[in-house]
């Protein structure tokens, strides 16, 4: 297979845009703006997924369903949080067309089944989930209320990029609902530890965990947790946040409880998400020029298998011992009988698509008692004996993932630099790039006028921060500590 994909060095953009495509993980749909997930790209999603799940699970959580549809009403209720999305909703205003076509054949929207009341195609579910938790919602007993689900929502994006920013995208939204301030601010806290611990352990992508200027807070929120990670181009990634509400939403939907005194109290609210743009994330954070790259954890197919050159007897069944001893051990494993592709073809596509670890089985090696065993991360080809690559491979995949992570986090450290005025500020996102650590005078002025004249944004304030005096890069004002800059996705 001849190389398909465009150089990162060359065209980062297009490079990424090739992996999506020719791995196929996706594509453009008929729809402006929406994607269609293709089946090798669903079923990483699907891994990303069932492990959220089951960390949302384990942590009390409960999943459950809203509607698609938000009345136009409920969702204009909390004042800020409609006005944060107001230009990216998608409107339904009529709910038939005509039954006649016009004169050229195309079927006409009937003016006459207009809607007693527009509905918001949901951007965000908080306004149709708080109008639900007022019913639920009476008593301090009924409290914690800790709901997540799993859903597509449509932000009417101008302009759009697979994974990363698309009209409608798939995401898990959390809506809890706690009796004190405490309480919600340490779950906020908590989903902020799990969403950072999946990235590492789970993607293998090394993230910082800080809170958001409130220039950048959600809209509605009192506070904005984010874990940010930088990819292979230099630009940060938003690649999860969970938001501190305060008592926002319940004042809006009067959401109330009486708590252990008989006292009426309005309740405290979170909400967080992640979603499909984490697909983004792992490509970026790992895929070289030959194609994907997955972590292990998250791979839908871990082990390969290859005949050389074609199936036979002898080979089937090693084949067949060493897929059945994978399996038991927990290890997803595909055998590559295509009879129709040469050995040749079959790597170059396994490696495009990003398979952790290829084993090459062939009549020569086996009169040998060995095995080839491809690592995708590093390329590295070892011969290993027909008896012991079950556990080497085990042990492999183990090692492919922590290199994975190590490789990544090594790129991100070298990629933080400090910066103190300006002009050291504009050098470093011109030369290098990646993150920068820079005083600011905590003024939304200022950090907007820094974004107009470099297009770098406040990522976050890093919750592990040390208090350094100084002074901000633009207005030379004090500033008690730096905050992280980046341009980003």
């Amino acid at each position: 297979m001849a190389k398909v994909l465009t150089p990162r060095a060359e065209d980062y953009s297009q490079w990424y845009n090739d992996i999506v495509k020719k791995a196929q993980l996706a594509e453009n749909s008929a729809v402006r703006g929406c994607m269609v997930i293709k089946p090798t790209g669903y079923a990483i999603w699907e891994n990303m997924k069932s492990q959220l799940d089951r960390m949302f699970k384990d942590t009390g959580h409960v999943n459950a369903y809203f509607p698609l549809f938000v009345p136009k009403s409920l969702f204009e209720a909390e004042e800020k949080n409609a006005e944060g999305f107001a230009k990216e909703c998608a409107v339904v205003t009529h709910y038939r067309l005509r039954n006649n076509p016009d004169e050229k054949g195309k079927l006409m929207v009937d003016p006459d089944a207009r809607l007693e009341e527009e509905l918001v195609v949901r951007p965000t579910s908080e306004a149709i989930i708080w109008n639900t938790y007022k019913n639920w919602i009476n008593s301090y007993r009924d409290l914690p209320l800790l709901i997540n689900q799993w859903a597509n929502v449509v932000r009417w994006e101008m302009r759009t990029r697979l994974f990363l920013r698309t009209a409608e995208f798939l995401w898990q939204e959390g809506h809890t609902a706690h009796a004190t301030k405490e309480e919600a601010i340490e779950e906020t806290k908590m989903i902020l530890d799990l969403y950072a611990d999946f990235a590492e352990n789970y993607m293998a992508m090394p993230v910082i965990k800080g809170v958001k200027t409130a220039n950048e807070r959600f809209a509605g929120a009192d506070d904005t947790y984010t874990i940010e990670a930088l990819m292979q181009d230099g630009k940060a990634l938003q690649a999860g946040t969970s938001h501190f509400l305060g008592q926002n939403f319940a004042k809006a939907f009067e959401v109330k409880f009486s708590n252990s005194n008989n006292k009426e109290e309005y309740v405290w609210a979170t909400s967080w998400g992640v979603s499909t743009r984490l697909m983004g994330g792992l490509i970026m954070t790992h895929s070289d020029d030959d194609g994907l790259v997955v972590p292990p954890k998250l791979a839908a197919t871990q082990v390969v298998i290859v005949p050389i050159p074609k199936p036979k007897d002898e080979i089937d069944e090693v084949a067949e011992r060493i897929m059945v001893e994978l399996k038991a051990k927990g290890v997803s494993v595909k055998y590559d009988r295509d009879a129709k592709k040469r050995p040749g073809f079959k790597f170059a596509e396994h490696e495009l698509k990003g398979v952790p670890v290829r084993l090459g089985i062939g009549m020569r090696d086996l009169e040998k008692g060995v095995i080839e065993v491809a690592r995708r991360d590093t390329k590295e080809k070892n011969s290993i004996p027909v008896d012991g690559v079950v556990d080497h491979v085990v042990q492999l995949l183990d090692d492919i993932q922590n290199n994975l992570f190590n490789k990544a986090k090594a790129y991100r450290d070298s990629h933080i630099t400090k910066a103190d005025s300006m002009e050291e500020f504009k050098s470093i996102l011109e030369e290098k790039g990646g993150f920068i650590l820079a005083h600011w005078d905590g003024t939304t002025e200022t950090e907007i006028k820094i974004k107009e004249l470099t297009k770098a944004t406040i990522r976050c304030i890093p919750l592990d921060n040390e208090k350094e005096a100084g002074q901000c890069i633009l207005t030379g004002k004090p500033s008690e500590q730096r905050v992280l800059f980046a341009k980003a996705y």
